[in-house]
């Protein structure tokens, strides 16, 4: 890692002329049933780099982070390495909640799910260090619109579980809302049931729940160790259902999804929840990535103390 770089990002100089009223202390402690955190795709747009967006939420108050594998792939081929990410890390007061992959590990191929499984590995190793406990594993790679046998899947989904107690970083399974494959959360709770695996755990998100047709009564189904983070978004009412995109994804609180039952479902589970603010939405992307974050989180608490 270039130092002078470094000393540069974790200078308090270099947010305090433009956000001079903002709380700089980075991690405070949650005092209730909800931790807070930021996906970096929701500011993605503004190319900050993997280390300013980390100090980017650090900065705004969040308590974790979730990070994108490729982006850290992509710090390494720089030449730094993943020991000095860590300190980095540890230097803000943040925790990784969770990191995003794309490993296809659900395809029917098997060289390419061999394949998958080891590239998942080598990510589950760098999480490890990083002191991430989870990675995402969504259906990446399952053509459009093929039909997902249950107990195959779930099988596979033990394989990942399995692979993940070695190094302490466990899958968590994701379903895409519009992705015709893995998108309903019934479909999630099934492949997790046939898995028959005690780590197993769903990651769900608000705009997929609503896209793929599930609603939110059935969050109601699981306990509290069958969610550890929920992707957090909201979608707009005038907008037809089958049209709706990562794109339209706004801030919690600005469309039409329940939060407060949401919310209040979630608290019911019992154990500490994570609420990841994920969004795509080019608009946002275009603003200050700083005033994107903080605005996020003081939405997502908002909801929160309105319960």
């Amino acid at each position: 890692m270039n130092r002078r770089h470094l000393l540069k990002l974790s200078s308090a100089a270099f947010l305090a002329p433009v956000f001079p009223t903002i709380n700089t202390k980075a991690n405070s402690k949650p005092t209730g049933p909800f931790r807070f955190c930021l996906n970096m795709s929701t500011i993605m747009g503004q190319k900050p780099g993997l280390l300013h967006s980390i100090e980017i939420a650090a900065t705004a108050g969040y308590d974790g982070v979730e990070l994108w594998v490729r982006d850290i792939e992509q710090w390494l081929a720089e030449g730094n390495t993943i020991e000095a990410l860590a300190k980095f890390i540890a230097s803000k007061n943040i925790r990784v909640e969770n990191a995003i992959s794309f490993t296809e590990w659900l395809v029917d191929d098997d060289g390419k799910r061999a394949a998958a499984l080891a590239t998942l590995e080598k990510e589950m190793k760098m999480m490890a260090v990083l002191g991430c406990r989870r990675i995402a594993a969504p259906p990446a790679g399952v053509s459009k619109d093929t039909p997902v046998d249950i107990q195959k899947a779930g099988a596979r989904y033990r394989e990942t579980l399995v692979l993940g107690r070695k190094y302490g970083v466990m899958p968590l399974l994701e379903f895409w809302g519009a992705s015709g494959t893995v998108y309903n959360f019934g479909q999630a709770l099934a492949i997790a049931a046939a898995a028959n695996d005690a780590d197993a755990r769903i990651l769900p998100d608000v705009y997929h729940l609503h896209r793929g047709g599930s609603g939110f009564e059935c969050l109601n189904l699981v306990n509290g160790k069958v969610i550890d983070i929920i992707h957090m978004n909201d979608y707009p009412a005038g907008k037809p259902l089958n049209e709706q995109t990562d794109a339209d994804r706004v801030y919690p609180g600005d469309g039409a999804a329940p939060f407060k039952k949401i919310l209040q479902t979630l608290k019911a589970m019992g154990g500490t929840k994570t609420l990841s603010l994920e969004l795509f939405n080019k608009s946002y992307w275009e603003q200050d990535a700083m005033t994107v974050a903080i605005t996020g989180l003081q939405k997502m608490k908002a909801l929160v103390s309105g319960l």
